[in-house]
């Protein structure tokens, strides 16, 4: 019941992989993207802001044929960085890191966002008082005060990247080896005659994972709000 087979085990280790590979595509862009947001006076802030939250009500189907769209062979981006560069997405490791980075880009912006939202302004200010330019200031004062945020979204978003499905398998697909992550080969099993026990095999896995991670936030949570108090 608990051993998994080479297959299996492949499908966890490239679903950890692709987690971590999300997370280093979407985190930069999520910093970026709450810092924008939270210049109240920014043009376009608002159509940013639907920009950056779209994933979370759209189907997740619809985000991997988006994907599709502008990443895929003959898609704007993804034909340009195909016959430039050879870089392929669609149907790789690397398509499915992206496909994962973009479903949980919300939930990484939500969260740095939640952090800068409690910096203190007139930290910053004082700081600018004192002679520290803007980069010195967002280095020294505000990127600390966040950091628990970006590290909080960034665990957050491993989790969620571990149990991503639609996005992955529309723009992904899935094939064994290559792209079928955990929640893929599940599906996998879930279509084979008999294959009833190797899904219940993966859940099992996929919950402990997801569990793992809900832990692993709310104890950074609760760490940083004492380190802030103190």
């Amino acid at each position: 019941m608990f051993a998994l087979t080479p297959e299996e085990w492949q499908a966890v280790r490239l679903s950890l992989a692709v987690a971590a590979n999300a997370i280093a595509m979407g985190l930069p862009a999520a910093i970026v993207a709450s810092l924008l947001l939270r210049w109240r006076n920014m043009p376009g802030r608002t159509i940013l802001n639907i920009v950056v939250h779209l994933p979370l009500v759209l189907p997740p189907v619809v985000v991997g044929w988006l994907l599709l769209v502008v990443f895929g062979l003959r898609g704007y981006v993804g034909q340009f960085l195909h016959e430039w560069f050879g870089v392929r997405l669609v149907f790789t490791a690397t398509g499915a890191a992206l496909a994962c980075a973009v479903m949980t880009f919300p939930l990484m912006v939500r969260a740095i966002r939640l952090s800068l939202d409690a910096v203190d302004a007139g930290l910053e200010e004082a700081a600018g008082t004192l002679g520290a330019g803007a980069v010195d200031r967002f280095f020294t004062v505000t990127l600390p005060l966040m950091l628990p945020g970006v590290i909080s979204g960034a665990i957050m978003g491993y989790a969620a990247s571990l149990g991503e499905f639609g996005a992955v398998i529309t723009f992904a697909s899935n094939v064994p080896g290559q792209t079928q992550t955990l929640p893929l080969a599940i599906f996998a099993a879930l279509q084979t005659p008999g294959g009833e026990a190797a899904a219940a095999r993966l859940a099992l896995i996929s919950i402990v994972l997801a569990v793992a991670g809900l832990l692993a936030g709310e104890w950074f949570g609760r760490w940083s709000g004492k380190r802030l108090q103190s």
